[in-house]
């Protein structure tokens, strides 16, 4: 109000710009005075930075105003809380992790709302400490030693308002009894949890998310009917990592929306298990030993959108068919991933979704029948024609695959005997595929259908003793085409391809089925003139004789190159020889050296920029006195220290040049 004032009664004048620096002066000694820093401490507006400096404990002279106090990785133990930090009201964050606290601490900030104590040392969590922080909303205790025993009963509770508890990787065996009524959001993931206690969630009725991945849970251990029960606003339950043979009682469906049991050991999901999750949108059983399921399991997941199930054992048996129905009619809004076939081995790889339920027929018994093999026509042949075995929309009596008369045998007039015509159907079929091999690498796909079709989709993949690791390709066409060309296919080899007919929505027709057969690509030996074969045929060959032209060419220039060299090498080589006298090249690496012999010797002298060595001569060369030993000089000119030395018998040594040659000469 005085400021204002201030303003008001102030004219243009000098006075005017006077009353403003005095405002201004009394404002900044106000925020200096406000915002004291430690001296151990850097601080800036509202933060205080503490962090990273060896400190033993909390520095003194932490004031009001400041909102978020960083003390992490430093060495602060549990005696380094000065009582006047507990009275600082402005700090609402607190960072202390990876210090050496091995209790919880005492005395922090009394407003504080979000306190980072994670890889510390804790073990013990007293009613006490957590009774100080009335106002505490998000705890992270992460990647501590904390057990069951180390956890006072009761002592979370005292934290009145605390939303998020994180419990992750420490060692309780058990949930703490008595957690806050508020509390949203509890990770306990990477414990020793084998027991889940009817008491854990009483009372905990506003929990939201609940994460137990990577603990010892059994069926024994959550057994209880009513351990969630109080669950009633749980948006999210992840159980992954444990030792779960079935489903846990699931808690209320009235909000959740995220289940996970993936990784457990799971063999069975009663048909009950999910029918109350009415509003459940993702569902993870992947990675699990499931090996069939109960008709129906599904239902009640009327908010479905995504299903994982991969990495399971599924059997592709009798017992698979209603899945293979399920998944035909699931609406586009509807992700499933991971229904693939593990056994028998002969179905091993292959995607629930394309099999054909005529191969899957059970007999009376109860018991699936041998998988069917398709007739394989010869390469050489006219192609094949297969024909789709109608669904109970199409009655029909033809056979699932047709193989004109001309690839059976003849007799010795080469007259082909034909057997006697099928009975014909009422109802003409469906949907006819036919396969023509081109060549080792592509198969041309053609089909029919006898109804008007949006589109079609055309699958492939490489048949062999294992299908796990192969992998299955697929192509759209729209529905007025009725080829297609498989290229870059592996020579030799069978390939089982299966036509499917797509609705407006690119999803399987109800009621219709799928045609699959298999083909047999050529050989592909090496011909160079080879012109037959596809266009995918051409562009390798075309590849190949391009990089084997580069590659000639390449080879001559290195020839030419190389005998260029060898030439002026020879050429200085023979320079260096006619040469009377040797001169030293000032280009020369510092490690280079030159040879040559004396005049009646072939005694070699060797010579650096640094030193030089000389070999022995013979006795009678040396009475003879027919040598001499010259000076040697460095590449710029310089002499080594060296200089000539007159003996008595005409001959010279050699001796520094800043010694007297009375000291230095010798024989």
């Amino acid at each position: 109000m005085e400021l204002q004032a201030r303003l008001w009664n102030t004219n243009c004048g000098p006075s005017f710009l006077g009353s403003w620096i005095t405002v201004l002066l009394s404002l900044q000694v106000h925020f200096n005075r406000a915002l004291a820093c430690p001296d151990e401490c850097r601080c800036a507006k509202l933060f205080v930075y503490c962090n990273e400096r060896s400190l033993t404990s909390v520095p003194l002279g932490v004031e009001e105003g400041y909102k978020t106090l960083f003390l992490h990785n430093n060495q602060i133990n549990n005696a380094g809380f000065p009582l006047e930090l507990h009275n600082v009201a402005s700090v609402e964050t607190v960072y202390l992790y990876g210090n050496q606290l091995d209790e919880f601490p005492l005395n922090l900030p009394k407003n504080v709302r979000v306190l980072h104590l994670q890889e510390n040392n804790i073990q013990t969590v007293s009613r006490a400490a957590l009774a100080q922080l009335s106002r505490l909303e998000e705890l992270h205790l992460d990647d501590n030693s904390i057990s069951t025993v180390g956890v006072e009963e009761g002592a979370f509770r005292e934290a009145v308002s605390l939303k998020l508890l994180f419990l992750s990787k420490n060692h309780l065996s058990s949930i703490p009894i008595g957690l806050p009524e508020g509390l949203k959001e509890l990770r306990m993931d990477e414990n020793r949890i084998a027991i889940i206690s009817e008491e854990a969630f009483r009372n905990v009725s506003k929990l939201e998310r609940l994460l137990l991945d990577g603990n010892l849970l059994t069926d024994e251990g959550i057994s209880a009917p009513g351990t969630f029960q109080d669950l009633v606003n749980l948006r999210e339950l992840s159980m992954a990592r444990n030792s779960l043979t079935v489903p846990p009682p699931m808690p209320p469906g009235d909000f959740l929306l995220r289940l996970s049991l993936q990784e457990n050991q799971l063999t069975e999901i009663p048909v009950a298990t999910f029918s109350h999750l009415r509003q459940l949108e993702r569902l993870d059983i992947s990675n699990n030993q499931l090996q069939s399921l109960m008709p129906g399991v599904f239902d009640g997941l009327v908010s479905l959108k995504q299903l994982t199930v991969r990495n399971n054992l599924w059997r592709c048996d009798c017992g698979i068919r209603w899945v293979i129905m399920w998944l035909k009619t699931l609406p586009p809004t509807l992700n499933v991933r991971g229904f693939m076939c593990q056994r028998p081995e002969r179905a091993r790889g292959m995607v629930v979704r394309e099999l054909n339920l005529d191969t899957i027929q059970c007999l009376d018994g109860g018991t699936a029948p041998p998988w069917p093999r398709s007739t394989r026509p010869p390469t050489h042949t006219p192609p094949a024609a297969a024909t789709l075995r109608p669904s109970a929309s199409f009655p029909s009596t033809a056979p699932p695959l047709q193989i004109p008369a001309a690839t059976a045998g003849g007799d010795e007039g080469g007259h082909v005997p034909r057997p006697p015509p099928p009975p014909r159907s009422p109802h003409p079929d469906p949907l006819q595929i036919f396969f023509q091999v081109i060549n080792g690498t592509c198969v041309r796909v053609s089909w029919s259908s006898v109804l008007p079709v949006t589109a079609y989709k055309v699958s492939w993949v490489k048949m062999g003793q294992s299908l796990a690791n192969n992998v299955v390709q697929e192509r759209t066409v729209s529905g007025d085409r009725q080829r297609l060309d498989l290229v870059k296919l592996e020579p030799k080899s069978t390939y089982r391809i299966c036509v499917y007919i797509l609705d407006s929505f690119n999803s399987y027709r109800p009621g219709d089925d799928t045609i699959c057969s298999e083909a047999n690509t050529k050989t592909a030996p090496y011909r160079p003139n080879n012109k037959a074969g596809g266009p995918e045929q051409a562009t390798q060959q075309n590849a190949g004789s391009q990089l084997l032209l580069a590659g000639l060419i390449g080879g001559a220039v290195v020839v030419v190159l190389v005998v260029l060299l060898s030439v002026f090498c020879w050429h200085m080589h023979k320079r260096g020889r006619s040469s009377s006298k040797w001169k030293y090249n000032r280009g020369r690496r510092k490690d280079d050296y030159c040879e040559a012999g004396t005049k009646k010797d072939n005694s070699i002298l060797e010579m650096t920029e640094t030193s030089f060595q000389i070999v022995s001569l013979n006795n009678e060369q040396l009475l003879k006195g027919d040598f001499q030993i010259q000076p040697i000089y460095t590449p710029n000119g310089g002499g080594l220290g060296f200089g000539d030395c007159h003996l008595s018998n005409n001959s010279l040594a050699y001796c520094k040049s800043n010694v007297p040659n009375a000291d230095c000469c010798h024989t």
